[in-house]
């Protein structure tokens, strides 16, 4: 399938999905919102994909939604919009959380520059956020008079915390990579030059384990966070566990461990 505002591409077990409207510091149009979700649709379906990165090509990861091309796209179902996709809350927007929100597969933001409004909860709704020591973030809906959306309401006090999250929605104010990492936004903070390296080397650790073990706690951990419930989230753990056994990655984890070697894993 052929993208004009993204570019995909995969390399052992990791796909890399970078947002390719540089001269708009890939804010979010609905040409893009339209090749994210293509192209999420496609790598989220694939075995072969362990791990996805995603990325901004030039100076900016995301400047949230395009306002300066015509409003925010897809805030409104339109008629040439897809059955499926006119039904989810914010359309395009809404396509977009619920593939990555709903995914099993880990998932990676590696951040270059400015990551603001849908830009910050397109970085939210990974797994993981890596930023570069440029990199810059912003709740900015406050700014243009709106309300922070595309999930961030939900994501944002729960990966920072409810004040540190409801200082940045009441002021728009940019926060840097340093105080990111400090409050717990992002897990590294590295040179512009070492960002792709970094997040790829994560992502190919990540491929090369045990994909089904992965996935299982990746469910757990979100549902549980949801359910806030600790006898559900034991009983989901002894379901998992259950299911982890009986893989080859598992059989295979007990003989490496006593023929003293490092696990082969294949993800099945």
């Amino acid at each position: 399938m052929g993208y004009k505002e993204v570019v995909l591409s995969q390399d052992a077990g990791v796909a890399i999905l970078k947002l390719n409207r540089p001269s708009r510091l890939n804010a979010l149009s609905a040409g893009l919102l339209d090749d994210i979700g293509d192209a999420l649709d496609v790598v989220l379906k694939d075995d072969a994909v362990r791990c996805v990165v995603i990325t901004g090509e030039g100076r900016g990861f995301c400047a949230g939604a395009d306002l300066a091309g015509g409003g925010p796209a897809g805030t409104a179902p339109e008629p040439e919009l897809p059955r499926s996709t006119r039904l989810e809350p914010f359309a395009r927007f809404g396509r977009m959380v619920t593939l990555l929100r709903n995914t099993t597969k880990p998932t990676i933001a590696a951040v270059n520059g400015l990551a603001v409004g849908a830009g910050l909860s397109l970085s939210l709704l990974c797994d993981i956020r890596i930023a570069a020591a440029d990199a810059r973030f912003s709740a900015i809906f406050v700014k243009r008079g709106l309300v922070a959306d595309t999930g961030c309401t939900y994501l944002l006090p729960r990966t920072v915390g409810v004040a540190k999250a409801l200082e940045m929605m009441y002021t728009g104010d940019m926060v840097s990579a340093e105080e990111a990492l400090r409050v717990g936004l992002v897990s590294q903070v590295v040179p512009p030059d070492k960002l792709l390296p970094t997040a790829l080397e994560l992502a190919r650790r990540i491929a090369t384990g045990p994909s089904v073990s992965i996935e299982l706690m990746k469910r757990m951990v979100y549902q549980g966070l949801e359910a806030d419930n600790f006898v559900a989230s034991t009983a989901f753990e002894g379901f998992a566990q259950n299911v982890a056994h009986t893989t080859a990655d598992a059989k295979e984890g007990v003989k490496s461990f006593l023929e003293k070697r490092e696990a082969n894993f294949k993800g099945k």
